[in-house]
This record gives structure tokens, sequence and C-alpha cells, in this order.
């Protein structure tokens, strides 16, 4: 079965299980208020994250760098910002979860490793030779 059909189909599976046994435990309007305040809560985070990232990429941009983590990072906080404010508990835990710098780099980390292809490093030299010239005045240019 092909996996974003099988995803389709199992988030919201695990999504309406968890709302049942967190609202048998907790109340209906418990419930609900706490899909709001996480929903709140996680953009607010996810806005101060996003804002560190460009500005952790505009320093690697001003030296010179390729902001390339910097990048796949922020996409990844757009995605757990998505997570956030869609309603349910799984993907709040695993938007939060793709929020926070430590486990956002061991998540990315063995993403990364899946899609990294090891190219040889190729180093090419350059031979010449060189002479000293001196100009009318003794100088050296």
């Amino acid at each position: 079965m092909n996996t974003v059909l099988l995803t389709i189909i199992l988030v919201p599976l695990i999504e309406i299980y968890l709302f049942i046994k967190i609202g048998g435990q907790i109340g209906a309007f418990n419930t609900i208020s706490l899909i709001f305040i996480t929903a709140i809560v996680g953009v607010i985070y996810a806005r101060y994250e996003g804002l560190n990232t460009l500005r952790s990429g505009l320093s690697q941009l001003i030296k010179n760098e390729l902001p390339a983590y910097e990048i796949v990072s922020g996409t990844t906080i757009a995605l757990a910002a998505i997570m956030l404010i869609i309603p349910g508990f799984a993907t709040d835990t695993l938007g939060f979860l793709l929020l926070f710098p430590l486990t956002r780099k061991l998540f990315l980390g063995k993403f990364l490793k899946k899609f990294k292809k090891k190219a040889p490093i190729k180093k090419t030299y350059i031979d010449g030779e060189f002479e000293e010239i001196e100009d009318d005045e003794n100088r050296k240019i």
C-alpha cells in the first residue's frame, strides 16, 4: 500500500482514538481547550524558532556560506507549525518534537543520512611556473 494513502487513513484514526481516550479522562471541554492551547502555544513557539533560524541563516550568508541546515530546519519548523495547527494530540506531539532544536537535529540527522550521497572528493591542481620581473626603477611587481 502507498505510504501517503496509509498515512491519510491512519493519522485521523489515531487522532480520533486519542480524542476519545483523553476526553474520557479529562472531559470534553478540557480536551477541546487543550487542543486550542497547544495550537496557540505551538504557533507562538514556531514563530520564535523560525526567527532564530532566519537569523542564523542570514549570519551564514554574511559569512559567504550556504545556509543548507537553516533552509532544511526552516522547512521543518513550518511543517511543525502546520502539525500544531491541525487538531490532534499525536500531530501536536510530533509538531512539538520537530520544534525543539535538539530533537529537530536528531530527526534531521536520521532523515538526511538516508538521502546523503557519498560523492568522491575530487581535487583539482593547477601546475604553473613564475618568475619575478623587475621594473625600470628596480621595483618588484
